[in-house]
């Protein structure tokens, strides 16, 4: 028996399969993409938290040497400096209690991408606010 000659050779896809494919793949990165920055916006935002926790440990030790929270210039002055995966997503601010019991207030405030997040405070009584993103 012999066969057509006209068989048409199969392979390779389709226009409309890769068109399916394309539109499929735009949608999950539509979907993944907004999951994701969120996902990084926390994971600064975090980094910023436990760079606070520290800062607020050497205030305490800063207060038993010293009998005085430290401001930023004193803290600068004793060798303090943000971490670069910090300084480049915050900035800091302390202000000093002047009556009453010492005391202070730590303020991250969010730099460039960041910005959205919104600042972080840290006081010396271990007030922490906002609460939703502690």
């Amino acid at each position: 028996m012999n066969e057509p000659s006209h068989k048409r050779k199969t392979g390779g896809f389709t226009l409309i399969e890769l068109m399916i494919t394309v539109a499929i793949v735009a949608i999950l990165a539509a979907v993944a993409l907004p999951s994701y920055q969120q996902y990084v916006i926390r994971s600064k935002r975090s980094a910023a938290q436990a760079q606070m926790m520290d800062i607020a440990n050497r205030q305490q030790q800063f207060l038993l040497a010293n009998r005085s929270y430290a401001d930023k210039t004193a803290l600068t002055a004793s060798g303090y400096a943000l971490p670069a995966e910090v300084n480049s997503n915050y900035s800091y601010d302390i202000v000093l209690t002047t009556t009453g019991v010492p005391g202070y207030t730590l303020t991250l405030t969010p730099i460039g991408g960041q910005t959205g997040d919104g600042a972080l405070t840290l006081n010396s009584d271990g007030v922490k606010t906002p609460a939703e993103k502690w």
